[in-house]
C-alpha cells in the first residue's frame, strides 16, 4: 500500500491526482482503515482522519446530482455535481449535449481531457 503521508511535500495528493490523469488514469483516494473513498484528494481521510490511504482506479461511472447552466458572453456551458459510483461527489461538466439538456439523475461516464492540463468531464451513458 502507497502511505499517502509522503505526499505533504511540495507534490501533495492533489498533484499526485493530476499525475494519473496525464498518464490517462482517473484514481480517487480511498481509506484502507474505514474503505470509504473521497474527492477531492487529500492526505487525511475526511471521514475517519486516518492517514492510511491508497489511489484505486474509479469506475467513471456516475449519476448527475445537480447541474446548472452559465452563460457567458461567448458561450453556454453546464456546472454539474455528479456523484460517483464510489460514493464520492464531484464538480464537473457534462459534455456531448446542450448544457440546458443535462438532467439530475443523469448516468453519466468520466472522460479525460487531455488540454494544457488534464481534468476530467463526464458524457452520457446509456443505462445498463
Amino acid at each position: 500500500m502507497y502511505d499517502i503521508r509522503n505526499e505533504a511535500s511540495s507534490t501533495g495528493a492533489d498533484h499526485r491526482y493530476r499525475a494519473f490523469l496525464a498518464e490517462g488514469e482517473f484514481r480517487i483516494p480511498r481509506c484502507a482503515e474505514c474503505g470509504r473513498a473521497h474527492f477531492y484528494p487529500r492526505v487525511v481521510c475526511p471521514f475517519c482522519d486516518s492517514t492510511s490511504l491508497e489511489w484505486v482506479l474509479a469506475s467513471g461511472l456516475g449519476h448527475v446530482y445537480s447541474t446548472t447552466v452559465v452563460r457567458g458572453r461567448s458561450a453556454a456551458y453546464n456546472v454539474a455535481l455528479v456523484d460517483l459510483e464510489e460514493g464520492p461527489r464531484m464538480m464537473t461538466r457534462i459534455d456531448g449535449l446542450a448544457p440546458e439538456s443535462v438532467t439530475i439523475g443523469m448516468p453519466v461516464r468520466a472522460r479525460i481531457l487531455a488540454d494544457d492540463e488534464p481534468l476530467i468531464v463526464f458524457v452520457p451513458e446509456q443505462p445498463r
